[in-house]
């Protein structure tokens, strides 16, 4: 029966539950992650970091995670550096935490999607500034002016 396709997704048994086990343990290793970057690491020049998500590769020994940081570009690599010097220590109170026989490797890398939904929030509200009377009063704003307006703000 291991060999059974999943009647949802028509994906085979063992592939479909290694996947679900990859899965848990990314979830669970960002929640690991949060709390050893807030209670456990003694740097204090880390700052504000929120653990955006986990991408963890199929055998479980590699693990990417995905961080935000509060500050400027220089604060940013500057915490970016002191994570990529304690990932030793992180990644062997992962492997205590999560009862994993071998602990994965870490990269962390910052995830800068708070600030590109944070632009695309200001194309919006610029667009929705810009229209003219007439189109706000109901009419349809026309696909070339929204797309001009996007191209110019992206070009910023």
């Amino acid at each position: 029966m291991p060999f059974s396709a999943c009647p949802y997704h028509g994906l085979k048994g063992r592939w479909h539950l290694s996947k679900i086990r990859v899965a848990r343990v990314g979830e669970q290793m960002k929640k690991e992650l949060a709390d050893i970057l807030q209670n456990h690491l003694k740097n204090q020049e880390l700052g504000f970091i929120t653990v955006t998500r986990v991408d963890m590769a199929g055998d479980l020994q590699h693990a990417k995670a995905y961080v935000s940081v509060f500050g400027d570009a220089a604060k940013k690599e500057e915490v970016l550096q002191s994570l990529q010097k304690a990932a030793g220590f992180v990644r062997g109170e992962i492997a205590r935490r999560l009862h994993l026989r071998l602990a994965p490797e870490i990269i962390f890398k910052l995830d800068d999607s708070g600030e590109y939904s944070a632009h695309i929030q200001t194309v919006l509200k610029s667009l929705e500034d810009s229209r003219p009377s007439s189109e706000a009063a109901g009419g349809q704003v026309s696909n070339n002016h929204l797309n001009q307006e996007f191209r110019t703000s992206e070009n910023d």
